[in-house]
């Protein structure tokens, strides 16, 4: 197991591993590797004004851009597989700058620190006799960080959406929002569907194309906008903020922060696709909480980007 790291070099050894774990890909996110990016516009309900000085929640409609993304390396895997979907939101802040949303397809994540991220993706090393996992392995650091195992129990089986417009998407880390009163307060967000959710029956996906969920959405939007309302958990005190790993519990009060619709793909793919979606670029009246993955994630992702925009 590796012993502590400084943050920089722990952020190498993390995409080190993801590297060793699933293969290197030239030139592609090393996660999140094959994804599509929309316009949309944000509108938000006015609600959260009071809660927070974030622009792009208060009362004017802004313009995002959104990426859906199969979260594997590989960016060849098929649509039908079960793996974690992604979508990241880049909302254009009126006067200029961005700031960004990450989600995905699961409440929750398999670590609570970026070190016990690294030592569950070295458990997770396939082993040389049989190139897959070593299963003690992976239950032994489960038995060490028994908070990862919902997360890894629910990946594992975790249905196909049928459609990226069918499925609920959380932010798993907490926020904090700080409103005109100073006060700061912790948050969690989700994107709920307007269409409902739909996910694949056991069995169903074998005629579906490679790229599957892309197509489906390209003809889902020729029939309208694809929309997700934003909605927002208030933590309460002991609410966990430092443990992306923990829920809150559900009868926390919600509020609906606006409605994103989505309208057509972006007209330039490639430069999207070059383009960081980071969850600590912030605006003020957001601020990151307690987290310490959510905290380096940003060096990860400049790794990660380093690579990929050298070829590598």
């Amino acid at each position: 197991m590796t012993s502590e790291l400084p943050a920089s070099q722990l952020s190498s050894s993390i995409v080190d591993e993801i590297e060793q774990l699933k293969g290197t890909f030239p030139g592609y996110r090393r996660a999140h590797a094959r994804g599509v990016c929309y316009d949309a516009t944000f509108v938000p309900s006015g609600v959260a004004a009071d809660l927070t000085t974030a622009a792009h929640l208060g009362n004017e409609p802004v313009a995002a851009t959104v990426r859906f993304s199969h979260t594997d390396t590989d960016p060849h895997l098929p649509d039908a597989d079960r793996a974690v979907r992604g979508f990241a939101t880049k909302f254009h802040l009126p006067g200029g700058g961005t700031t960004d949303l990450v989600t995905i397809n699961l409440d929750r994540f398999i670590a609570s620190t970026p070190e016990d991220f690294l030592h569950l993706l070295e458990a997770a090393e396939p082993d040389p006799a049989t190139g897959a996992p070593d299963l003690a392995k992976v239950q032994a650091h489960v038995a060490a960080h028994p908070s990862a195992g919902p997360a890894l129990a629910a990946a594992a089986k975790l249905p196909t959406p049928r459609s990226y417009g069918t499925t609920t998407y959380w932010a798993v880390h907490a926020f904090l929002w700080r409103g005109a009163d100073g006060v700061a307060r912790p948050v969690r967000y989700r994107w709920e569907p307007v269409a409902g959710e739909a996910v694949l029956g056991e069995g169903e996906g074998a005629d579906w194309s490679a790229t599957q969920l892309t197509e489906e959405l390209a003809q889902r939007l020729g029939e309208g906008p694809v929309e997700f309302t934003l909605k927002v958990q208030l933590g309460e005190p002991g609410d966990p903020t430092h443990d992306s790993t923990l829920v809150w519990p559900a009868e926390r009060t919600e509020v609906t922060a606006g409605r994103l619709s989505i309208t057509a793909e972006v007209a330039d793919q490639e430069h999207w696709a070059a383009q960081v979606f980071d969850p600590t670029q912030l605006t003020p009246g957001i601020e990151l909480s307690d987290d310490p993955v959510l905290a380096a994630r940003s060096a990860i992702y400049a790794v990660s980007y380093d690579r990929r925009s050298h070829g590598r």
